[in-house]
């Protein structure tokens, strides 16, 4: 059995969630607290993290990482190969999803093993952190009776988390995410 390496495991994961939810957006190596995600996966309310431990890693940073994904996203997975599925739910929190990754017939192959749970300790304002300050701007200027426009980002985001639902805020970031252009901003 061939080991699955990380550039082995990204491009056919991208395409089973494309599969499987329709629409979706995947940000890469996105920075979260000391912590680097190896992807972050946006869908229509929700905000997912997936790390991946190939066969070829260690659980050596887990532990740091895991503070850090559970600061940030609604739902985590970690998405591992066969050499790490026995002892992984050992590593991780119980609302965390496993997703084991298998070469078969010279393609890899997905298996949700574990579902993830929401996530108990994310933090809205960890989450409105992704965004730019122009997205935050347009959040404000449709949900806001008062535009705030000399607030800075840290001041923005507080006054939209305390005038606004956490489940408006979802869908709100979700749509902001999905509909960032970056030849915009070059």
């Amino acid at each position: 059995m061939k080991k699955l390496l990380d550039k082995d495991i990204r491009e056919p994961l991208f395409t089973y969630f494309d599969l499987k939810l329709c629409k979706v957006r995947f940000f890469e190596e996105k920075e979260i607290g000391r912590s680097r995600a190896d992807i972050m996966m946006v869908t229509d309310d929700a905000i997912t993290g997936l790390e991946i431990k190939s066969d070829a890693d260690s659980y050596a940073r887990l532990k740091r990482q895991i503070r850090d994904y559970d600061k940030y996203f609604d739902y985590n997975y970690v998405v591992v190969g066969k050499s790490h599925l026995k002892h992984v739910e050992e590593h991780i929190p119980k609302y965390w999803g496993i997703i084991s990754c298998f070469e078969k017939d010279g393609e890899v192959c997905f298996e949700e093993v574990k579902s993830a749970a929401r996530n108990p300790k994310r933090k809205i304002d960890h989450k409105l952190s992704f965004l730019w300050y122009r997205e935050l701007a347009t959040i404000r200027d449709e949900c806001l009776k008062f535009k705030y426009a000399q607030f800075g980002k840290a001041r923005l985001r507080a006054k939209l988390i305390e005038k606004i639902s956490e489940d408006k805020l979802d869908l709100l970031i979700s749509r902001e995410l999905f509909n960032r252009d970056y030849t915009i901003y070059i």
